[in-house]
């Protein structure tokens, strides 16, 4: 499988909610993994709320950030130019999708057509995925709950 891995999946891979255990077994070899540079950014943030709304320690966040930074490097990471950016502006307005998610999908169907194969966008967050589906990228997971 060649996944996309947005923000959403690949915080569920350092932090233990629901889904995780999921996500680990997706993000196994052979599965090719790409992500958005920005990605970075956007992990380290998410682990430094998660020490703010009290559900991870700093020592437990912090030992996240070290494994995600030890696994960075393993990851293709997929730059953003102007026509991704511009791909991203269309998106948001025409999928209502915040900044980053748009930037995400952009990223994700540049990679496809870089590929001229398909490829999987893997996102827990309801209005991506949404907007995967009705831009014909096949979407993981299959069913997203509640």
């Amino acid at each position: 499988m060649i996944l996309y891995a947005d923000t959403s999946l690949l915080v569920k891979h350092y932090l233990t909610e629901a889904g995780s255990a999921q996500v680990d077994v997706v993000l196994t070899p052979p599965t090719v993994v790409g992500t958005a540079v920005i990605t970075r950014a956007e992990v380290s943030a998410a682990l430094a709320k998660a020490i703010r709304l009290g559900m991870l320690t700093f020592a437990d966040a912090h030992q996240s950030l070290i494994e995600f930074r030890s696994q960075w490097p393993h990851l293709l990471r997929l730059r953003i130019n102007e026509a991704v950016a511009k791909r991203a502006d269309e998106l948001a307005w025409d999928h209502q999708l915040r900044g980053y998610d748009a930037v995400h999908l952009a990223v994700a169907l540049t990679w496809q057509v870089s590929l001229d194969e398909p490829l999987t966008l893997g996102t827990y967050d309801r209005q991506l995925w949404e907007a995967g589906q009705k831009t014909n990228l096949a979407v993981w997971p299959a069913v997203l709950s509640s």
